[in-house]
């Protein structure tokens, strides 16, 4: 209760009125920052669920090309086909700050420019839908590189909106009902002191007031 947590002097009142000042601030910024942060990651949401179709779709692609490739050629020779890749990919990670969450970056380069230089065999044994499969794993790796980026990205926010939550709750559930409380006890008993010492100067204006005029009547009979 605030009554045992807080001394009610005005020194501490104007203490927490600033805290409450601050406390009100803090929550409004709060609210924006949880506010904003779900919608980018809605949008990210959105964006992730037709990458992850996209993707899904490639690769059910090329798993196919890659069946009936294996059911025109045998596995010794698909094997040794696909054995020594021709072409590498490097990729380059990095982060960006989003509503102080470090999403990260995916950038790709491959060891060589030409988008043909893909397939590491002869075409004199290989069937042209293991071709097919292979460009099909190419044209969808930017948009998995980007898949497990946005995924990522999903992930980090999801977990800042949650600690901003939090902290949004705490500050309008927890912290300033309680400052406000605590203001308030401090007020009443301000209010009460201050009308204590008005009666005690009272009393005693009274007290002055009965003596002197006992005083003087008691002058004036001697006088008499």
């Amino acid at each position: 209760m605030a009554t045992k947590q807080v001394n009610p002097t005005r020194m501490e009142l104007t203490r927490l009125k600033k805290k409450l000042t601050t406390a009100i601030r803090g929550h409004k910024l709060l609210k924006d920052k949880r506010d904003e942060l779900m919608r980018q990651f809605l949008e990210m949401v959105r964006k992730n669920k037709i990458l992850r179709e996209k993707v899904e779709a490639g690769i059910h692609a090329a798993n196919k090309n890659f069946l009936l490739a294996r059911s025109v050629m045998s596995d010794e020779i698909l094997e040794v086909s696909l054995m020594a890749p021709r072409q590498e990919v490097y990729l380059d990670v990095h982060t960006k700050n989003v509503m102080s969450v470090d999403i990260p970056v995916f950038d790709y380069k491959t060891k060589t420019p030409d988008e043909n230089d893909i397939y590491p065999y002869g075409y004199a044994f290989t069937s042209s839908d293991l071709d097919d499969a292979v460009k099909s794993l190419q044209d969808i790796l930017p948009d998995m590189l980007r898949l497990a980026e946005i995924e990522k990205s999903c992930s980090l926010m999801a977990a800042e909106i949650e600690k901003t939550r939090r902290r949004v709750n705490a500050l309008e559930h927890v912290m300033i009902p309680d400052m406000q409380e605590k203001i308030k006890y401090i007020v009443m008993k301000l209010d009460e002191n201050e009308r204590s010492t008005q009666i005690r100067l009272m009393k005693v204006k009274d007290m002055m007031l009965e003596a002197a005029h006992k005083y003087s009547e008691r002058y004036l009979r001697e006088e008499v």
